[in-house]
């Protein structure tokens, strides 16, 4: 199997990879480019960055089928270490496409009260980060209120806005699409407009 490349900066990109993802994460709506990431198999260039600088030995990944490649899986092992799960409550880190299903999003760990860290990160590649019905989000890391529209699952749109966990139960999503991404944390309240 071939192995593709990784980083071709690793500290230096991953460093900025970090501080994009989390921008993200604390600004929810906010798109951030990753430029000059990799691609592997059916993983976008921002799904690979994600996955190379969150993931490590002690995280537990799950992918969909339609992302699982042999090839992809030999390079996640090579550039990070990382284990595929084997059981639902392992997962740490979940990269779909769009053909999230509801079975498949309600089978993600949630955290518990006790310990609500435990909820995973959910990477959706979807085909735009705008173009299709517009949400609107509020909570930490928005000012008032931010419009977004991008064109989702339609299990996630229905996650988004019933929230089936109180909080500071749920899941941390990253949007991807390409060299960009968007995050919407547990904590962003999500609206139809």
């Amino acid at each position: 199997m071939t192995l593709l490349a990784g980083f071709d900066q690793p500290i230096e990109q991953s460093q900025s990879a970090f501080r994009l993802i989390l921008k993200a994460l604390s600004e929810p709506g906010v798109i951030v480019e990753l430029p000059g990431c990799p691609t592997w198999g059916a993983l976008n260039a921002a799904s690979t960055a994600v996955i190379l600088t969150l993931a490590d030995q002690e995280t537990p990944l799950q992918l969909c089928a339609e992302l699982k490649s042999e090839q992809v899986l030999t390079n996640i092992r090579f550039h990070t270490g990382a284990p595929l799960a084997t059981r639902q409550e392992d997962i740490h880190l979940a990269v779909w496409d769009d053909q999230l299903r509801p079975a498949e999003l309600s089978a993600l760990p949630h955290g518990s009260e006790v310990s609500p860290e435990f909820g995973a990160t959910l990477v959706v590649q979807i085909a735009a980060l705008a173009g299709s019905h517009t949400l609107r989000l509020s909570g930490p890391g928005i000012e008032k209120q931010r419009e977004i529209s991008p064109p989702l699952p339609a299990a996630l749109r229905a996650y988004l806005l019933e929230r089936p966990q109180r909080f500071p139960l749920g899941l941390d999503i990253i949007l991807t699409c390409g060299e960009r991404l968007m995050a919407l944390p547990r904590t962003t309240r999500v609206e139809e407009c």
